[in-house]
């Protein structure tokens, strides 16, 4: 087995290496909504039943609404790391997978202890008849990179060709409906879409995604993840959510986004890439940063892969903004 991926989050870690309780460090270290939707009211028999066939058509209707998917109704899952793992069961053993990197790392370590061969690519070009299945993250995770519908569907059309599959990981596609190619995956039947449910809410507890794709693939997924995969609570919030009006999150996001930037700025970072839910910076000292901002507890993300970056998400307040402005003041970046 490869080794284990370390992602955002990890205040416990943070906390025993750096001192301070866990619940006094600003994270930062996600791309997560740092201020949750309040919750809808939850009947109590989604508490005390086991999700019924209704709460799940239920909120696969809104998802369909929601994702825009058109007749595709997507599978609510438990979070999308859990189909992640599941992936080697989509590919023929012996074909190869490409993977537009750098990414989001769970796809190249689950493929690659699943005994895949694995190539890491950087453009469309790059694929190959061998491919079984490729994986494009969109907007990207940590860059921000952003591919349009009509590309994606192009290189779908190709994979078709060599009988290969294309998955689309939308996890931070709230904030970019236009980018989204969800509608797409009946016409194009090799076309997987991942949707992450708790990033743009600000409910990644609740561990939730959905996937849209054409039945086959569905019907695959369904299978593998046996029955009652995603909790009647569960089922009940992303319908009251996504059958609600999302503008006022969406201001909020675009507001703290704006705020984190403005603090970067003024701290001379160089801004390289990000999504409306993060904001990635370069510099030559990022782990000294990373450690310096560790000792005033505040948590971001720093990458092995790329040790010039640092991956910062949003605070929840305007406290949030000043305290990380204050720590970077006092940074030594020289």
């Amino acid at each position: 087995m490869s080794a284990a991926i370390i992602h955002g989050g990890g205040i416990t870690e943070a906390a025993a290496v750096f001192g301070g309780e866990p619940k006094d460090w600003l994270d930062l270290s996600t791309g997560i909504n740092p201020n949750p939707v309040a919750l809808p009211d939850i009947p109590l028999d989604a508490w005390h039943r086991l999700p019924d066939r209704h709460l799940v058509d239920t909120a696969r209707n809104a998802a369909a609404r929601y994702y825009r998917s058109g007749d595709v109704l997507p599978l609510p899952v438990p979070g999308t790391q859990s189909v992640i793992q599941l992936l080697p069961r989509l590919v023929e053993a012996g074909r190869r997978v490409a993977i537009f990197a750098p990414t989001y790392g769970e796809y190249a370590r689950v493929l690659l202890a699943a005994g895949f061969a694995v190539d890491e690519i950087t453009g469309h070009d790059q694929l190959m008849g061998e491919h079984a299945l490729a994986i494009l993250v969109n907007p990207n995770n940590p860059t921000g990179h952003a591919c349009f519908p009509g590309e994606i569907t192009a290189m779908a059309r190709r994979m078709k060709a060599n009988g290969g599959m294309l998955l689309v990981d939308e996890a931070f596609g709230d904030t970019r409906p236009d980018l989204s190619v969800a509608r797409s995956a009946v016409e194009h039947g090799n076309l997987i879409v991942f949707r992450s449910f708790g990033k743009f809410f600000g409910l990644a507890g609740l561990r939730l995604g959905f996937v849209i794709a054409g039945e086959p693939v569905l019907s695959a997924f369904r299978e593998w993840l046996g029955p009652w995969p995603v909790s009647g609570p569960a089922l009940v919030i992303a319908q009251a959510l996504m059958d609600g009006d999302t503008s006022a999150v969406q201001s909020a996001i675009t507001e703290r986004h704006a705020a984190l930037d403005a603090v970067l700025r003024n701290a001379a970072l160089k801004i390289v890439g990000g999504t409306p839910l993060f904001t990635l910076v370069e510099l030559e000292r990022a782990a000294h940063l990373h450690a310096h901002l560790c000792e005033a507890h505040i948590l971001t993300r720093k990458f092995d892969y790329a040790p010039s970056w640092l991956r910062i998400g949003l605070a929840p307040d305007v406290a949030g903004d000043t305290r990380l402005a204050d720590a970077l003041r006092r940074a030594d970046l020289a």
